[in-house]
């Protein structure tokens, strides 16, 4: 059964490059389809890649070539949890390394503007920890990173 629901990201032409780099990252990913522009439009020619539809860790997405008209915006995020140290930096140097850029709190971009959140699973669990003095410990360690070192987190938030 297909998903009844597809995130459609909007692209100025680099949709598949995206979608192609995206499916590196995560198992359980891969290229769907690729559906070709029936006729000429204001964002390609005819025979042009319009969609490509992609499974990004077991979910549907569609990277739309639309045009220069709309631009990502942190108001939408790619979240991935990840399980340790070295999945954090696989993930956020791929992302970073690949023309993207660093910002704060465990977010980055992608060359293509799209937010990302590299979440450790030890990170979430911490800001739900029912000692409010140790979440908030790690709360604050984690404001101050860009990457988040989960060594020094958890230093943080022992005390």
């Amino acid at each position: 059964m297909t998903d009844k629901i597809t995130t459609v990201l909007w692209f100025d032409g680099a949709g598949k490059e995206a979608a192609e780099f995206y499916c590196s990252l995560l198992p359980d990913s891969r290229i769907d389809k690729v559906i070709a522009s029936p006729s000429d439009n204001p964002s390609m020619k005819e025979g042009g890649e319009l969609v490509v539809d992609f499974t990004l860790a077991g979910r549907s997405y569609s990277a739309l070539n639309g045009g220069p008209n709309f631009k990502p915006n942190e108001s939408v995020s790619f979240m991935i949890v990840t399980e340790d140290q070295e999945e954090t930096d696989r993930l956020w140097n791929a992302i970073v390394g690949n023309g993207g850029q660093e910002s704060a709190c465990g977010w980055c971009k992608d060359k293509w503007g799209f937010s990302w959140q590299i979440s450790p699973r030890i990170l979430l669990d911490l800001l739900t920890d029912p000692d409010h003095a140790r979440s908030k410990r790690g709360f604050e360690a984690m404001m101050t990173m860009k990457k988040i070192d989960i060594a020094a987190i958890e230093a943080a938030a022992n005390g």
